[in-house]
């Protein structure tokens, strides 16, 4: 509307993700398929665009082709209104080397901050599961003054030394930001709950282009916006607190109300995918008041014959399930699952084949695999680890394109 301060959205989509391989082996970890029809990236793109904001830069570098198709193709907004959703792949415009850090692929990205000219500048990373207005985090931003405001996620105290920490006072100032604590914070409220870094911040601009300045001129510095650039702030008693907790997302149910997920691992990724397919799930895809946007591909709809059921699951386009039993999994599109098979606590990404008689169980397949008939996935783990991926929860894994005979 006319007259509201003009915020910029960045993006930070150029993560490797090495704790996810094999399935960052061909992509970057936010074009990983989540959900049987999304992408991680949709997650956060939708969140915003829900939220209101919509010029949108999404910075990307590593193995970034299918990610950029992905935008390129998927998220088309209204030139006419000055609409837009944009990969910006790394440039090198201030010398021959590619980002060292994610304050330095804003820093190396300032050109985009000048085109646009905004107030505010919202910095988002692009990899979590999660529901949230963003223009709620907005509007305390703009209410409170500060420099910088850095989403908070309530965990349990014992639970917080994997995560950034925020130690806020009772007015929401941060007045310490710890990386990776041994004795976290804990929120002034609750002495058993550490406020956790969602990696979202919303900056003035001023306030971003002077710390990427400087942080840009100190050798010393990793470059990185959770471990250089919010610190600093905090220093400069510029940094406050949005209480996640606080965010009411519409048509939201109790069971999925402040949910968020940190897919970085592959247990972490495969425990969010059963967090789907229950009666109530903990996280629900079917909230059509803040919908998860993204392209479906076209297909016709899921076929189920010769006795093949599937109970407690998801089921995408173009999948046909024959004669075969599937429970716990999600099984996106275009799937086939053969005679005989049976599938339990599964993902299966797009263009899966499963042959007659197969068995998997408590496993990951990623695009195009194909398992042979009669062979077994997740029965003998001793066997599997000699030939594929066995995560430590013990999953096993398939890269693109395998087939296990």
């Amino acid at each position: 509307m006319k007259g509201q301060p003009r915020v910029l959205g960045i993006v930070l989509a150029g993560g490797e993700g090495k704790r996810l391989w094999p399935l960052t082996a061909d992509r970057a970890k936010p074009a990983v398929p989540f959900g049987g029809n999304y992408r991680l990236i949709d997650f956060v793109l939708s969140n915003l665009l829900n939220g209101g904001l919509h010029q949108l830069c999404v910075l990307t570098q590593y193995k970034s082709h299918s990610l950029d198709r992905h935008i390129s193709t998927t998220w088309r907004l209204s030139s006419v209104l000055g609409q837009y959703i944009t990969p910006v792949p790394a440039q090198q415009r201030l010398g021959p080397r590619w980002y060292t850090g994610s304050a330095d692929a804003i820093f190396q990205s300032l050109n985009l901050v000048y085109d646009e000219n905004p107030d505010h500048i919202a910095v988002f990373g692009a990899d979590h599961v999660y529901r949230m207005d963003t223009s709620q985090m907005f509007d305390q931003h703009i209410e409170s003054g500060a420099g910088v405001t850095v989403a908070g996620i309530r965990v349990p105290r014992t639970e917080a030394k994997a995560f950034g920490c925020i130690d806020s006072d009772a007015s929401g100032k941060i007045t310490r930001f710890l990386e990776k604590p041994a004795d976290p914070p804990h929120v002034p409220d609750d002495p058993d709950v550490t406020f956790a870094s969602m990696g979202n911040y919303v900056f003035r601009t001023e306030v971003l282009l002077e710390a990427l300045r400087a942080d840009a001129a100190d050798p010393e510095s990793m470059h990185d916006m959770g471990g250089d650039i919010i610190p600093m702030l905090v220093d400069q008693g510029r940094a406050h607190v949005y209480d996640f907790a606080d965010n009411d997302v519409p048509g939201a149910t109790e069971r999925d109300r402040g949910y968020w997920r940190d897919v970085g691992t592959l247990d972490a990724y495969y425990d969010a995918h059963l967090d789907l397919v229950s009666v109530h799930p903990v996280f629900n895809l079917y909230n059509q008041k803040w919908p998860i946007r993204t392209a479906t591909p076209p297909l016709p709809p899921a076929k189920f014959v010769n006795g093949g059921s599937a109970q407690e699951s998801i089921v995408g386009p173009g999948s046909i399930i024959s004669g075969s039993s599937v429970t716990e999994s999600v099984v996106s599109a275009d799937v086939t699952i053969e005679d005989g098979a049976v599938v339990e606590g599964a993902v299966l990404l797009p263009g899966v084949r499963i042959g007659k008689g197969a068995v998997v169980r408590k496993a990951i397949l990623d695009k195009n695999v194909v398992v042979a008939d009669g062979v077994q996935l997740g029965v003998d783990l001793a066997a599997d680890r000699e030939n594929y991926t066995v995560s430590a929860g013990g999953v096993v894994i398939l890269g693109k394109g395998v087939r296990a005979d």
